[in-house]
């Protein structure tokens, strides 16, 4: 690059620090504080989710001894890693020698981990985002091995939201009247703007399907030169409209006029890189079982799915169900669904056994959809010899003692605030 234009560019970045005191902390800000100070920082997800934010939260404790720089600026368009030596010496210059870097959505730069990996043995503090999963965990394995911390950070949490709405939570266990009804209003919105940070702020629909075009072509597109856009927005459409429900490649080949169901399948790894929606396997002992075996698809959030798919007055169950999903994400749980002779929403596994069993159901008061979730779950119970299992609905809280298991039925709002 030219020097003087990335001099520039570098103290622009540099001396304008964004006022972060207004925003909602988020929940592994603490976290990330507190773990080993040697260690390379990596915190991936998904556009616009607020990784930049969180990077400013924590560059806040450190304005006078650290640098910062943003790649997915696009005067930067022409920076390769031989640019990296001249970066460092213009901060340098400019700012005087620091010892701790912030990289911002450093995987567009071809060889990154290597400068990181020099920083690092240099003794220099390093914090990084990306967008990509795939590349970063890739790279992170070949040249980052054992220096990194590695944090996936997704849309606000329930609880993150209500920060945002400045709602003081008071304890689950022991609400009022008049608490639980303030929580339900404030779940409800929640299931219908999600957690996206400025969308949630500004309610503009006009955003979620910008930040969606940004992922489909510079994430998606461009970074895997994709040729068939149709048929890659058809899947997505598709997905969208059917969140955690089955669905099939063939099907979804069918649909677009693709000739491979490898390519459908190439889609949707391309979509969980990018951190947009993700596939739920079904759990079989059998390994050919479970990657052959339909996979569930989720979104990362429900606003993008409400606003990218078709919607139906049946919708609700499953878009509380995907956010289930979303929180088992945030925990890092490994999870699946179960299907043997019934279905149960989710199973998590701890090494080498299930240890929970999870439904997702809107109401169980019409009698054949309790007689449908109570089978799913003791279905699952039996195959994995549980004892205990949970349903999470709308808003009902009771226990259910079938033989010697016991059913836990939790509203899904009050499961979310005793994480």
């Amino acid at each position: 690059m030219d020097r003087e234009k990335l001099k520039t560019l570098l103290k622009e970045q540099n001396d304008q620090i964004k006022d972060v005191r207004e925003l909602v902390k988020r929940e592994m800000l603490d976290e990330i504080k507190e773990k080993r100070s040697d260690l390379i920082v990596i915190v991936s997800g998904l556009r616009r989710a607020g990784k930049s934010t969180l990077m400013n939260e924590i560059r806040k404790d450190h304005l006078h001894e650290s640098y910062f720089v943003n790649f997915d600026d696009e005067r930067l368009f022409d920076f390769t890693i031989a640019d990296f030596q001249l970066m460092q010496e213009l901060l340098t210059e400019l700012y005087g020698e620091k010892n701790i870097y912030f990289f911002d959505e450093i995987q567009n730069i071809q060889g990154w981990e290597r400068f990181v990996r020099r920083l690092h043995d240099n003794g220099k503090k390093v914090y990084v985002t990306g967008s990509n999963a795939s590349m970063l965990s890739r790279e992170m394995g070949t040249h980052l091995t054992g220096r990194h911390l590695s944090y996936s950070l997704y849309p606000y949490s329930f609880k993150e939201f209500l920060h945002f709405k400045k709602y003081e939570l008071p304890i689950p266990e022991v609400l009022t009247t008049t608490e639980k009804s303030t929580i339900k209003r404030h779940f409800n919105e929640y299931i219908d703007v999600g957690g996206i940070p400025e969308f949630v702020k500004n309610r503009d629909e006009l955003y979620v399907k910008t930040l969606y075009e940004n992922i489909l072509y510079r994430d998606i597109i461009t970074r895997y030169n994709l040729k068939d856009e149709k048929a890659l927005k058809t899947t997505v459409f598709f997905a969208a409209s059917n969140i955690a429900k089955e669905i099939s490649y063939n099907n979804i080949r069918k649909l677009t006029g693709l000739s491979s169901a490898t390519t459908i399948k190439e889609y949707f790894e391309y979509l969980e890189n990018s951190y947009l929606a993700y596939l739920l396997p079904r759990f079989s002992t059998s390994l050919k079982v479970q990657v052959y075996s339909n996979k569930k698809v989720y979104f990362t959030d429900t606003a993008i799915a409400r606003i990218l798919g078709f919607r139906t007055s049946e919708d609700y169950g499953r878009i509380l169900e995907n956010t289930v999903f979303m929180e088992l994400k945030r925990e890092s749980k490994e999870v699946y669904y179960h299907k043997e002779n019934k279905e149960c929403d989710f199973v998590i596994r701890d090494g080498y056994n299930i240890t929970e069993a999870i439904q997702v159901t809107q109401s169980l008061e019409n009698t054949d959809t309790r007689k449908r979730e109570l089978d799913g779950m003791l279905d699952a119970m039996k195959a994995y010899k549980l004892k205990e299992g949970l349903i999470l609905t709308d808003d009902t809280e009771d226990e259910i003692e079938i033989k010697d298991k016991k059913i836990f039925v939790r509203p899904i709002w009050k499961w979310l605030l005793q994480k």
